[in-house]
């Protein structure tokens, strides 16, 4: 009876230690998250779930390209009807002049090979200047994306951004680091 009591004490010490761990490691180092839209095709398809980084930009400001999770503007949430948080690929820093013409996107005058692009873009955007303390996101589906070039204000303020996505895990083909 004893081991049996042992085994039961040991079982409740490994799983509370477990939650503890895994809802610290959730709420200040990785985040998962499920992609219910097609905005970011063919990089994360709809449905796709994804890790997040929560903990990168407490350190260093995002990088021109990386693929974020941010909570849209008020304005942003208004139009799009809904407070999700949403997923987007920063394009414009602090500062850049971003204009897509010709089917092609331009940062500072100069043209941005997108080789993760769903197809070539139909629209026109800009030019405009990211203002300090924000940034610039597009989906890498353009055409349908609803992103900074739908936006009424196309800026997101650096502090709603919640993390970097690092990793596709779902589905299966898709698996592996995202770019």
């Amino acid at each position: 009876m004893a081991k049996i009591l042992n085994f039961c004490k040991d079982f409740v010490v490994i799983f509370l230690c477990a939650l503890l761990l895994s809802l610290l490691i959730k709420t200040f180092l990785i985040d998962n998250r499920l992609i219910p839209t097609s905005s970011m095709v063919p990089t994360v398809p709809v449905d796709g779930r994804i890790l997040v980084n929560r903990l990168v930009y407490d350190f260093s400001e995002p990088q021109f390209q990386d693929i974020v999770v941010f909570e849209p503007t008020e304005s942003t949430k208004v139009e799009v009807g809904r407070n999700d948080d949403m997923l987007k690929r920063v394009i414009g820093l602090p500062g850049d002049i971003v204009q897509v013409a010709d089917s092609q996107l331009y940062v500072n005058g100069q043209a941005v090979a997108e080789p993760y692009l769903a197809e070539t873009m139909t629209y026109s955007f800009g030019p405009v200047e990211v203002p300090e303390g924000q940034v610039l996101l597009l989906g890498d589906n353009r055409n349908v994306s609803f992103d900074a070039h739908m936006w009424s204000n196309p800026f997101v303020p650096l502090e709603n951004i919640k993390g970097k996505a690092f990793f596709i895990y779902w589905p299966a083909k898709n698996f592996g680091f995202l770019h």
